[in-house]
């Protein structure tokens, strides 16, 4: 859902009264994550969001994924009891004046909020942003997020004031959503998306647009950002620099392509329970911050849980589940020659309700590649690089 663009497709833009962005120059921040409220887990939704997020590219849900999602949507998801709810980390951003709550996700390219131009109904309860305060409108130009399920977001689009900690794009491409589906509207924590993969997926039209860190990469010290998520906990991002003292022994640094617009990279091999010792291969993966859960070949999926007493692959919940007291493996993966550990607690995503529980590590059946979403890179540190040649990702213990 991001990716890169360059400043040719920005001056095409400045002719229709869009200027290139301007940027107040900053050389390293970092910014925190708040917790933002709670949000009831459920792995049968949390997996379809993964496909329709990825449809565009060819992922297909298997019908079990589909029909769980559904009856999970039509029950309320699960009964509500306090261990079904989780704290919702996300980033404030100040959009046109407004502070706005926004996930920042290495997996999309858009930077698109809730706003006064969005429908009461599909916006109530979020922070929404006001493009008649500062924005420029960019004249016929257009965003849409579409899912093959029929939910997803579209809109307007305004050159705005985004100031990310102590940075502002003075003439950054906002999204206004003009409509957005319950998908979006019912996570009222959540006031949209800065998006951090590479500009060359922007949904926008007719002129794809920058993300944010396309726009202010030039002005930090060096052009990459980190990510430091934490299970149970508050995160950080930061941009433009190492922070030395997040991580612990030597970072890891892995090429990426850009073909498909994300942060893909191949991961090595791996390893369920207490030896760290990695065999096979994963494969093509990317890395993904806007993911909850861990997707991977079903090969290695079906050998992890192997070793977790009481696991099955359920049809009813479209996925591997196990009962809440079992006591999970740790899982090791290889990834540029070092091996990281996911802690098996880490792994219990979610209670289905009936003393069972969903997850965190899941079949990337009908997606094409793996994805390391949240479950693993709250068990790491990771640097996103465009400070080479080419970009590449680094990975570091926490």
């Amino acid at each position: 859902m991001q990716y890169h663009l360059t400043t040719a497709a920005l001056v095409a833009a400045a002719t229709l009264s869009m200027a290139v962005p301007v940027v107040d120059r900053r050389s390293t921040f970092v910014i925190e994550q708040v917790a933002a409220g709670q949000v009831v887990k459920s792995g049968p939704i949390e997996a379809m969001k993964v496909y329709n997020k990825y449809a565009k590219v060819g992922a297909v849900a298997p019908s079990a994924v589909v029909d769980a999602a559904a009856a999970a949507q039509q029950s309320g998801s699960v009964a509500a009891n306090p261990e079904q709810f989780d704290e919702s980390y996300l980033c404030p951003v100040s959009v046109g004046g407004q502070t706005l709550n926004l996930d920042f996700d290495t997996g999309s390219a858009d930077l698109w909020v809730f706003s006064t131009v969005t429908p009461s109904n599909e916006a109530t309860g979020h922070a929404k942003y006001n493009p008649n305060t500062s924005g420029v409108k960019k004249s016929g130009y257009t965003w849409d997020i579409s899912y093959g399920d029929g939910s997803g977001a579209s809109g307007t689009v305004y050159a705005d004031k985004v100031v990310v900690g102590p940075v502002t794009a003075t003439s950054q491409a906002v999204e206004a959503a003009t409509s957005v589906s319950a998908q979006f509207t019912q996570d009222t924590n959540n006031d949209g998306l800065l998006g951090l993969a590479f500009s060359s997926i922007n949904t926008v039209q007719p002129v794809q647009q920058n993300t944010f860190f396309d726009t202010v990469k030039s002005s930090l010290a060096n052009k990459l950002f980190t990510a430091d998520l934490k299970h149970a906990a508050a995160g950080s991002y930061g941009f433009g620099y190492i922070d030395s003292s997040k991580y612990a022994g030597a970072i890891t640094y892995v090429p990426v392509s850009t073909s498909n617009g994300f942060w893909e990279f191949t991961a090595g091999g791996y390893s369920v329970g207490s030896s760290t010792s990695t065999a096979g291969s994963i494969g093509d993966s990317i890395a993904d911050t806007g993911t909850s859960l861990f997707y991977l070949p079903t090969s290695t999926v079906s050998a992890y849980y192997r070793q977790v007493s009481g696991a099955q692959n359920s049809q009813a919940q479209g996925g591997y589940i196990f009962p809440c007291s079992a006591t999970l493996p740790n899982f090791h993966v290889s990834i540029g020659g070092a091996t990281y550990t996911v802690p098996g607690s880490y792994i219990n995503y979610a209670p289905n309700g009936d003393g069972t529980c969903f997850g965190g590590i899941q079949a990337n059946t009908g997606i094409g590649f793996s994805i390391f979403g949240d479950i693993f890179l709250k068990s790491v540190f990771a640097v996103f690089d465009q400070t080479q040649s080419s970009p590449r990702l680094g990975f570091a213990n926490q």
